[in-house]
């Protein structure tokens, strides 16, 4: 049967399933269909379905009845999935079991059912978790063709951050020279290194920093990526001048950095800042921050503001792509 489809490469499957499940448009009815290296990804509504996707008419079947959890519990739970690991984001601890049993005899392939048990804490970004379901924290996340080893109880990760990394990886050329100054276990400095970009990757979380070292073997990518252990303000003295391009995922606190970017940064460099504020302001303050730091000794151009998403109430995650250029002296 000839169905509305969300076409993208096999790679983006997974992320772009997700996304589509998150805006509610998946189509449970009929089956995704992969064809030379392309995944057909069927949708109940084509309106709803986000801009950024190819959106196309492909024959599809109609899919053999699969239970899910809602189908056990007779509501949608909310959760999310990271490799095999099934995320819950409960208060109540009755209710979060009971997902969780309902997840396990599902169809939902999952080895782990957790739920957050605090908000992220600490200069090490981490959060505590209660483990419902299994023993094992640590999984093998994939993401547009890249492969993560991860442990959630000792590093941060986020999935739904999936299409944000893969819009600023796409922009990266071979030969440039990018600086992840909060790396965590690689997904935007393995995919960089990829792209043949020479990267120096840094991060505070020891336990982050041996998984990016993993996760760049795993990708093939070590010997265009530098991880490094230790404060990012140390190590960017020793990579004063070198940046063609940084990035800055540190909401909340990106602006205390500024200054080791902008030492940093070449003679032209783009920053990617991630920052989280008000709806009223969301890009002002990050911008005033940036140019702050850097004016007068560059010219400071936003490239792009973007809403990378809600984050609480009135508030938004959002990201500045900004370019530096040097003044002549």
């Amino acid at each position: 049967m000839t169905v509305p489809c969300v076409r993208v490469p096999a790679s983006a499957g997974e992320e772009t399933r997700q996304a589509l499940v998150d805006v509610g448009v998946v189509d449970h009815g009929h089956d995704i269909v992969a064809d030379d290296g392309v995944l057909y990804i069927p949708v109940t509504d084509s309106a709803a379905v986000p801009a950024e996707y190819e959106l196309v008419d492909h024959d599809v079947p109609s899919r053999r009845q699969q239970r899910t959890p809602a189908d056990l519990l007779g509501s949608e739970p909310s959760y999310e999935r990271l490799g095999d690991i099934v995320i819950l984001d409960e208060d109540d601890p009755e209710r979060a079991r009971t997902i969780a049993d309902a997840v396990m005899e599902s169809d939902v392939r999952a080895e782990t059912v957790v739920n957050r048990a605090s908000k992220i804490q600490g200069e090490l970004r981490v959060r505590d978790w209660e483990v419902l379901v299994g023993q094992n924290t640590e999984t093998l996340h994939r993401e547009y063709g890249y492969e993560f080893l991860l442990d959630i109880s000792s590093v941060y990760f986020s999935p739904r951050l999936a299409t944000e990394r893969h819009r600023v990886v796409e922009q990266v050329e071979a030969g440039e020279h990018v600086f992840d100054m909060f790396a965590g276990v690689g997904p935007f400095a393995v995919p960089f290194a990829d792209a043949g970009a020479d990267v120096v990757a840094a991060d505070l979380n020891e336990v982050a920093v041996e998984y990016l070292r993993q996760n760049a073997e795993r990708n093939g990518v070590s010997d265009r990526l530098t991880a490094i252990h230790g404060d990012v303000t140390e190590v960017g003295r020793e990579h004063e001048n070198w940046a063609t391009r940084i990035v800055m995922n540190l909401p909340h606190s990106a602006d205390e950095f500024l200054d080791t970017a902008v030492a940093v940064a070449g003679d032209d460099c783009v920053i990617h800042y991630y920052d989280i504020q008000h709806e009223d302001d969301p890009f002002g303050p990050g911008e005033r921050a940036i140019r702050a730091a850097a004016e007068p000794e560059y010219e400071v151009t936003v490239v792009n503001e973007r809403v990378v998403r809600s984050y609480a109430p009135h508030e938004y995650n959002v990201c500045l792509d900004v370019r530096l250029s040097r003044r002549p002296e």
